[in-house]
């Protein structure tokens, strides 16, 4: 039967990865056959730091296409090429860089496309554990 509306919440979401040292986490949402992600970056996160520990690549290989609600990251890609995102913007990252955190704030950033294996550890499937809350 077709489900004229579905819900989900972010306080109650489908997975819950935290990063490697307490520097933020990652809640998935699974909404009509897709994943959503609400990645929050707490300040000193960097992704070669408290991601690939978890990932066990050499960069991110996950492409993102997201919205920062609030907070600056600043990537770089494999090439060389960098950018700086902050709140209100909307990016899309292709597969191959690192990132990081700027200043003080947690970057919050709503994932449309790359969440869906992001910091999900290599062998075997992501573990489950109660929500974080959401500042």
């Amino acid at each position: 039967m077709n489900k004229g509306i579905e819900i989900k919440s972010f306080r109650s979401p489908d997975e819950h990865r935290p990063f490697n040292q307490g520097k933020g986490y990652l809640d998935v949402v699974r909404i009509g056959g897709q994943d959503v992600g609400l990645g929050v970056f707490q300040p000193g996160w960097r992704w070669s730091s408290h991601v690939k520990p978890i990932a066990g690549t050499d960069s991110c290989q996950s492409a993102h296409r997201g919205y920062v609600v609030s907070g600056r990251l600043h990537v770089v890609m494999n090439d060389g090429q960098q950018a700086d995102l902050s709140a209100g913007d909307f990016a899309l990252i292709q597969p191959g860089h690192d990132a990081w955190v700027v200043g003080d704030e947690p970057c919050v950033i709503f994932d449309f496309a790359g969440f869906s294996d992001y910091a999900r550890p290599s062998a075997g499937p992501a573990a489950t554990y109660e929500p974080a809350p959401v500042h």
